[in-house]
């Protein structure tokens, strides 16, 4: 899988996917967390689609899942999120935002790299 992050591996790193339903999100938002490739993970229900697949336009209703975790762990929650995803091919976006409270980033640290 390529690497196309060229940030600080202890930067901040939000991870963004698209599921079906409720269903789906909370079941791969749990497991990330119990994983501890997320320290938080939140779902936004709601979410209303249009997007061409296999030459036609499709429109559902969708629940946007943010992931939040740290630049280092970007390979392997991309690859968790594409092995445990119900779409052949989902959304997997990461974002580091510019700035954030240093406190709550070294929560989400020590949360992603408390593997036991």
């Amino acid at each position: 899988m390529p690497q196309n992050l060229s940030v600080n591996p202890n930067q901040l790193l939000v991870v963004v996917t698209a599921l079906p339903s409720i269903e789906a999100a909370t079941a791969l938002a749990k497991a990330l967390v119990e994983a501890h490739l997320a320290a938080c993970v939140q779902m936004n229900e709601g979410i209303y689609s249009i997007y061409r697949w296999e030459g036609r336009v499709c429109e559902e209703q969708e629940v946007l899942l943010s992931a939040k975790t740290m630049s280092h762990q970007w390979e392997e929650i991309c690859a968790f999120i594409k092995e445990s995803h119900p779409y052949d091919l989902p959304e997997i976006l990461a974002f580091s935002p510019e700035q954030y409270d240093q406190q709550y980033a070294r929560w989400v640290r020590s949360e992603v790299n408390s593997k036991v």
